[in-house]
């Protein structure tokens, strides 16, 4: 599990009904929703919840750097509450299914020296490609 109604009940984040469900939907092991299909299973939930209040809490959210904004290859952005684990992503270029995956060894170490053009680097972000299990038909 992600943990993140944890972390938010920890940072004392006011968890309205509203903000609740959202947090609900996004909880979860290898979960990148896109903002509509967290408003569609938060409806189930909460049927009243508007589609601004999912916006504007998935937007709170990433500003606390408790869920992650995850564009891949042009598609609509997906939420990542995957926020305190380092990790990369697997995405099927069929379908656009995302997965967590933890590689071993330091991915800033991979880029040598004379490629670093004197910046000091912070971060690097690696997107694994490829195709899925249910594209495939295996």
């Amino acid at each position: 599990m992600s943990d993140l109604l944890e972390r938010l009940r920890d940072r004392g984040w006011r968890l309205t009904a509203q903000r609740r469900v959202v947090a609900e939907v996004l909880d979860g092991d290898h979960v990148h929703y896109t903002a509509d299909e967290v408003h569609a299973r938060a409806t189930d939930r909460l049927p009243e919840i508007a589609r601004a209040t999912v916006y504007n809490t998935l937007s709170e959210l990433v500003a606390l750097g408790e869920v992650l904004e995850v564009s891949t290859d042009g598609r609509a952005k997906r939420y990542d509450p995957n926020a305190r684990h380092t990790h990369q992503h697997l995405v099927c270029s069929r379908c656009g299914t995302i997965r967590d995956v933890h590689p071993t060894g330091d991915p800033l170490a991979a880029l040598p020296e004379n490629e670093r053009y004197g910046f000091a680097i912070a971060d690097a972000t690696v997107t694994y490609r490829g195709v899925c299990p249910n594209c495939t038909g295996s």
